[in-house]
């Protein structure tokens, strides 16, 4: 039949108007601040990296600077200049690592990119800003989040990264004392 579908849609909308009249249980709308959290275990908003020990959160970072997650963002915010010592050799950390959440769609591309388990998704998203311009780009120091917090906001999915790494680390180790040739004894 032509337009059943408005006609359920009609049918929720008006089971909604009627009902939020009896109880606030029908009430669609989150009275935001008042009604508290509106936070899910699903909700995914902006990037972040990951650190792992408390007191050293630069020398800990799981980002290699690979640019991989730069080089696939679509909306292209993600900003990335590796790191140079003394001597101009190139280190395996990013200097600057810039994200422009005003770009930012929330796509995870970035996420699912990474080899290294270093970016991930925030909770967040009470981000105003008096500064329209530098209050929405996100520098390294921003960005930079404990696995800790990370185990707070997302503990399933933090843990099962945790594993994974745990393993790779296993299994390198493993292959590196086998290739390790044994010194015999006098």
């Amino acid at each position: 039949m032509l337009g059943i579908g408005i006609i359920k849609g009609m049918a929720v909308t008006a089971k909604n108007f009627f009902g939020s009249f009896v109880s606030k249980k029908w009430l669609p709308t989150v009275q935001y601040p008042e009604a508290g959290n509106t936070i899910t275990a699903f909700s995914r908003n902006i990037p972040f990296l990951v650190y792992d020990k408390e007191d050293s959160p630069l020398e800990t970072m799981r980002c290699v600077a690979c640019k991989i997650c730069e080089k696939e963002c679509p909306p292209q915010c993600i900003y990335i200049v590796q790191e140079k010592d003394a001597n101009g050799k190139l280190l395996k950390r990013p200097r600057i690592f810039d994200i422009d959440i005003s770009v930012c769609m929330g796509c995870q591309i970035c996420v699912e990119m990474c080899p290294f388990e270093s970016i991930k998704m925030d909770s967040v998203f009470e981000l105003s800003s008096e500064n329209r311009f530098e209050g929405l780009l996100l520098h390294r120091e921003n960005l930079l989040k404990s696995n800790s917090y990370y185990h707070q906001i997302h503990p399933q999915e933090a843990q099962e990264v945790d594993d994974r790494l745990a393993a790779k680390q296993k299994k390198a180790a493993a292959t590196a004392a086998a290739t390790t040739p044994s010194t015999p004894a006098p």
